[in-house]
């Protein structure tokens, strides 16, 4: 590896031509000068410059490191203007969240980057824990869960209250609405749906024996997909508000308001030392923004 502080001076007074004017400019004495293009001329095995009285000519070696010394400062350079560019519109963001959330926010988050050619966003449906591992790891900008995290550099923002919703055919008569007719029509399984009856109908239905008891007519785990039977009239199934409302046919659902309602906190995470990123910081107003207007 070249030294980077010998390969500065070597540079400088090749642009400058000078000894003492190079000293000037690095802020050191002349002799440190020579030393600093003595000890590049033994790592590099080779003489850099030919002199000629108060004058210098490179040798080939000495062009060939120039020109690696004036490219490196290039690199700086832009590496410095990229730091302190730190652009809200520029940049990878990566987020994530549930299925069902993820449905709805991904045409938001499209929006944004019609917007912002340059903004590249990265989502990804994961289960909350994962989420939390993620965004604690750096791996993910920002996360959205259902409980804030007690980690002391994860910073949690209220986002949002979410229905739980029952989910049925929208010509489905819920005049006395029992267990039975729900069983009779059959419940669309899907990965959190057990979870989602155990919260949702324990509460509403005194008969309710828990989500291994309830009768499957269908199941399946790709989460855009679990509404469609439903509207089709083939079952009922259980979902946040959020991946009803990213249903294209929503018109073909019925959500049927239970006596206990049931809600589920969101929380917006992120890394502290992340937010401090202009992008990151600017597509999280975005997301609170977004679910302002949803209402």
């Amino acid at each position: 590896m070249l030294n980077a502080s010998w390969l500065e001076t070597f540079t400088t007074f090749c642009d400058i031509g000078h000894f003492t004017r190079t000293a000037d400019r690095l802020a050191m004495t002349q002799p440190g000068v020579s030393q600093h293009l003595r000890k590049l001329e033994q790592q590099v095995g080779q003489p850099l410059i030919l002199r000629d009285g108060k004058s210098f000519t490179l040798t080939p070696a000495g062009e060939e490191l120039l020109s690696i010394g004036r490219a490196r400062r290039s690199e700086e350079r832009a590496l410095r203007d990229r730091m302190q560019r730190d652009d809200p519109l520029i940049g990878t963001v990566r987020i994530g969240c549930s299925g069902s959330f993820a449905l709805w926010l991904y045409p938001q988050l499209i929006a944004r980057m019609l917007q912002a050619p340059k903004l590249v966003i990265d989502l990804n449906a994961a289960p909350q824990s994962q989420i939390m591992a993620e965004v604690a790891a750096g791996r993910l900008d920002l996360g959205v869960v259902t409980r804030a995290p007690d980690m002391p550099r994860i910073t949690a923002t209220p986002l949002c209250r979410e229905e739980l919703c029952l989910v049925l055919p929208a010509a489905f008569d819920t005049t006395d609405l029992t267990l039975q007719r729900l069983d009779a029509l059959g419940f669309i399984a899907h990965p959190d749906g057990n979870a989602y009856a155990d919260d949702l109908l324990a509460r509403n239905f005194d008969d309710y024996r828990g989500a291994e008891q309830l009768r499957v007519r269908s199941s399946i785990n790709q989460i855009g997909q679990i509404p469609l039977p439903v509207a089709q009239g083939l079952g009922y199934t259980i979902l946040p508000r959020s991946g009803v409302e990213a249903f294209p046919k929503r018109d073909a659902l019925s959500v049927h308001a239970l006596p206990d309602r049931r809600f589920h906190d969101l929380w917006l995470i992120a890394r502290k030392d992340r937010v401090a990123f202009a992008r990151v910081a600017a597509t999280a107003e975005g997301i609170t923004a977004a679910v302002e207007t949803r209402g």
